[in-house]
């Protein structure tokens, strides 16, 4: 803006290896959400090279992102955006629609990925007949129906209270616990500790890149 420059990511050199649990922290402004914004493919960087399963994403126009968010990311937000008249698998479904998917796999590949979240007896039921927790589980379903090879998630216990909070984070646990890379920015101590690895963002750089949940109780930030 006019002679003021600001550089919300700043020479950040960063590796997600397949299969890890990553968080990543930072004060308000540290560069976080960018970073978030830039790895699920909603930025691209003004500068630099991402790659993303092997593919350099950071060249590809809307259309091409657009392919790729769908079937390779998965997303979860601290507000669920499910779509108030559909039903909890009519929203599951529905990232299956975007990729082309027969009608029939999509209603099985929904219902399976409610069931492994705990949803069996919810299949029919729209979001305003759903708790907070049982709708972010709806999220999750919807996120990992399209095998994504990432699933990205955006404070996503922000609006929980602690014991669905701990709920939440026990359905991460056990998806990465099958294979599923999850990269989770938080400002929650208590549930960056849940994953492996911490990412600690200030001013636009990573300060720590692999801190561990021992740490973040006497690392100096």
């Amino acid at each position: 803006m006019g002679n003021t420059e600001v550089r919300a990511l700043n020479g950040v050199d960063l590796t997600i290896e397949q299969g890890e649990y990553c968080s990543i922290m930072g004060a308000s402004g540290s560069g976080k959400s960018s970073a978030m914004n830039i790895i699920g493919c909603l930025d691209r960087p003004t500068s630099g090279k991402y790659y993303l399963d092997g593919l350099d994403v950071a060249e590809m126009d809307e259309s091409e992102l657009a392919k790729i968010r769908n079937l390779k990311l998965g997303f979860v937000f601290q507000q669920f955006h499910l779509l108030s008249q559909l039903s909890a698998l009519e929203n599951v479904m529905l990232p299956m629609v975007y990729a082309g998917v027969s009608p029939q796999e999509r209603r099985d590949r929904a219902t399976e990925a409610l069931i492994r979240v705990g949803l069996e007896n919810r299949l029919n039921n729209k979001p305003n007949q759903l708790s907070g927790g049982q709708q972010q589980r709806v999220a999750i379903a919807r996120s990992i129906v399209n095998r994504p090879v990432l699933l990205l998630a955006d404070e996503p216990t922000g609006a929980l209270d602690s014991k669905t909070t701990q709920e939440v984070i026990d359905i991460f646990s056990e998806l990465n616990a099958a294979g599923i890379t999850i990269v989770m920015v938080t400002h929650e101590p208590d549930v960056a500790r849940c994953t492996r690895r911490i990412v600690w963002f200030r001013d636009g750089q990573i300060v720590h890149s692999h801190l561990t949940p021992d740490d973040l109780g006497h690392a100096a930030f």
